[in-house]
């Protein structure tokens, strides 16, 4: 490992700082498992201050135990996103009770599978709910007090259905579309306040949510030969994404969607 940079007869020492989040607070929305707890784990271990938010107060509560035991700084949010009223309330209270919200990690999605013509309303309507107006109701309430502050870091999560389509998840492609475009809408109107809003787009990983494609050999094949890395990612891999998304080390990239799919969208 190089100590230090030669520039003529100086020496400039790297600037260890560029990736530090120490003393920042990170709120992450579904952050008991998967994505999540990966990205809320990988955040913690730069220094953040995590507050874990979730539906479920017992999943959360073992996730932060988990977290303090591996020496990690973390709290607990549990609200619904998809309820406005709930996320206003939950918002202000980590504001007043923990303090300020310096990186939102707006995670919280879910998967509906099933063919387009027979896809039902009620699994669009959550799909909607879950997946895209959880995004603005968290990133607006967050905004509202980083706004005043002239600071702050909101990560998307969107995918790599923000840019490609198959079969059987067409409302899923629909949702994470519109989350790429709500990202560069919020970059739009927020970034000449000081704030940093971009997406990260995981391709296909080893999740929870995924466990049925990677146990499926002919998924498992088609997709080794369709992404360029030939493999499923594994989601410790998306922890550097997301610090740099979260740190002064992307102080002026903005509105930006980030694609970590081994190069899935570039080839055909």
């Amino acid at each position: 490992m190089v100590d230090a940079l030669m520039t003529g007869t100086e020496k400039i020492m790297p600037d260890n700082t560029l990736f530090s989040l120490a003393g920042r607070r990170a709120l992450v929305t579904g952050a008991s498992r998967g994505i999540g707890l990966t990205l809320a784990r990988g955040l913690g271990r730069f220094g953040a201050k995590i507050v874990l938010n979730g539906r479920h107060a017992e999943a959360l509560d073992a996730t932060r135990a988990m977290l303090e035991n591996e020496g990690l700084d973390a709290v607990t949010a549990p609200f619904d996103v998809t309820d406005q009223d709930a996320v206003i309330g939950g918002v202000e209270k980590i504001e007043h009770e923990y303090g300020p919200i310096d990186i939102l990690i707006n995670n919280a999605g879910i998967q509906r599978r099933a063919p387009l013509d027979q896809f039902s309303r009620a699994d669009w309507d959550a799909l909607i709910a879950t997946n895209l107006n959880a995004v603005f109701f968290v990133g607006q309430a967050v905004a509202r007090h980083m706004l005043p502050r002239g600071r702050g870091k909101i990560v998307n999560i969107c995918s790599v259905q923000s840019e490609l389509a198959r079969p059987g998840i067409a409302p899923y492609t629909a949702t994470k579309g519109a989350v790429k475009n709500l990202t560069k809408g919020m970059a739009t109107d927020w970034a000449r306040h000081g704030l940093q809003i971009n997406g990260l787009a995981p391709g296909y990983f080893k999740t929870e949510m995924n466990e049925k494609l990677v146990a499926d050999q002919a998924f498992t094949q088609w997709l080794c030969q369709r992404t360029p890395a030939g493999r499923w990612g594994n989601v410790d891999e998306l922890v550097g994404a997301a610090v740099f998304l979260s740190s002064d080390a992307s102080s002026f990239v903005n509105g930006h969607v980030l694609m970590v799919d081994g190069g899935m969208t570039a080839s055909v």
